[in-house]
């Protein structure tokens, strides 16, 4: 996903008081005490929230993952810090996704940098593996076949590759190349990532070939719901993905303004496969729609509920989250009393149920916690990027047990989707 907003200095917030606490509901506690359905031996240790002191999962529970055939997965994106499986295993996830940004391979040893280290380890416990290549080039051109700046992205390459190959299941050459970049409409961004899976494809070649784990994507395309990105450059994209036999398909990104906007991306990338290609759904959501939102005034019901003022807005009371986490019916009333939300609350079921339609899902994943920066200086103009997690470190409260608090709507579905 993009880079969290962060507002710009002088955006000022005006806090809530704390109000009354209502007390945790027994939601969770079938997930809490243990799961079934896909090979889980039972973990017994609990993770831990922000300023929890129940230890961190390190147990090495296996489970028997499914071949990547319309998987839906859970996504930590770049984080450094997790490590938590009792997640995984409350919502019977089995495989996980991550990126990696590629210059990182020159702060030491590849395979002990999160989050590779927690992918290794997830192979390691049974788990299919997805790891996206991110090469970050928002403010310099790509580099150049030839040039110096190319041998290093190559020699950063070979070390990601070193790590992974033939471990993880799936590897994605780039996350988000239209946006993590400096000309999105510029040939050579083309050429760069040619360049590039040309050279994973021949490492693989050279470390198992055709009989190796990793399968090969492109990825990941961006707000193909616009027209304007649409573009010469992304018709090549495809074209490279269809005419590379080893190259299995491509990664998209659909965070959309509104449900109806996914059918674009489907309608885009699926004729542009070849008859034995598959796509990948690293990231979807509906965080721009929610986006929209974070300026209107709360419920009259929520209000009402937890005594809040008429006039309170949305973003305030997430920004009240994040100060002072809610107890998880708090949480619940305020997704579920926003009609912005609640019309939209089978979403995940909707989304991944179209995926699966195509007949050519290989993998979604689906964000599967909070992260530092989805939260830090939150006000108005941010992207709410916590609405989309299934567990919530940083708003809700932790669960009896140790667990973190969740979404509740979105874990619920998440599991009845595996």
């Amino acid at each position: 996903m993009a880079e969290p907003t962060i507002p710009a200095p002088g955006d000022t917030t005006t806090m809530l008081s704390r109000r009354r606490a209502l007390g945790l509901t027994g939601a969770f506690a079938a997930a809490a005490a243990g799961v079934t359905g896909f090979g889980v031996t039972a973990c017994a240790d609990v993770a831990s929230g922000p300023g929890s002191s129940a230890p961190r999962n390190t147990s090495a529970t296996r489970i028997t993952a499914p071949p990547p055939r319309n998987v839906l997965g859970a996504n930590i994106n770049g984080a450094s810090d997790w490590s938590n499986f009792a997640e995984l295993e409350a919502v019977q996830a089995s495989w996980l996704r991550a990126f990696f940004p590629v210059p990182d391979a020159d702060k030491g040893a590849v395979n002990t940098q999160r989050p590779i280290s927690t992918l290794l380890d997830a192979a390691g416990r049974g788990y299919g593996t997805m790891l996206s290549l991110k090469f970050p080039y928002f403010d310099q051109a790509v580099p150049t076949p030839g040039s110096a700046e190319m041998a290093t992205a190559q020699r950063r390459v070979d070390a990601v590759l070193a790590a992974v190959m033939g471990t993880v299941d799936i590897l994605a050459v780039g996350n988000e190349p239209f946006i993590e970049c400096r000309n999105r409409n510029d040939p050579a961004l083309n050429v760069f990532y040619e360049a590039i899976a040309q050279r994973v494809i021949a490492y693989r070649d050279q470390h198992g070939g055709s009989g190796s784990k990793t399968r090969i994507y492109m990825g990941a395309l961006n707000h193909l719901n616009e027209k304007s990105w649409r573009t010469t450059t992304t018709d090549r994209w495809m074209k490279f993905v269809h005419d590379t036999p080893a190259v299995a398909g491509t990664d998209m990104h659909p965070h959309l303004p509104d449900v109806a906007a996914g059918q674009a991306y489907l309608d885009y990338v699926l004729p542009r496969l070849r008859a034995d290609q598959t796509f990948l759904a690293t990231e979807f959501s509906l965080v721009l729609l929610y986006k929209k939102h974070l300026g209107d005034k709360i419920s009259a019901e929520f209000a009402s509920h937890y005594h809040l003022p008429a006039g309170t807005l949305v973003w305030q009371v997430i920004q009240e989250a994040i100060e002072n986490p809610f107890p998880q019916q708090k949480w619940n009333d305020f997704l579920l009393m926003s009609p912005w939300f609640a019309n939209n609350r089978s979403f995940l079921s909707d989304q991944v149920g179209k995926f699966r339609g195509t007949g050519k899902l290989a993998a979604a994943a689906y964000g599967v916690t909070e992260d530092t920066a989805m939260v830090a200086h939150f006000g108005r103009g941010s992207t709410p990027w916590m609405l989309n997690s299934l567990f919530c470190p940083y708003t809700v409260r932790s669960q009896p047990g140790g667990l973190p608090g969740q979404t509740t709507q979105w874990v619920d579905e998440f599991r009845a989707l595996q």
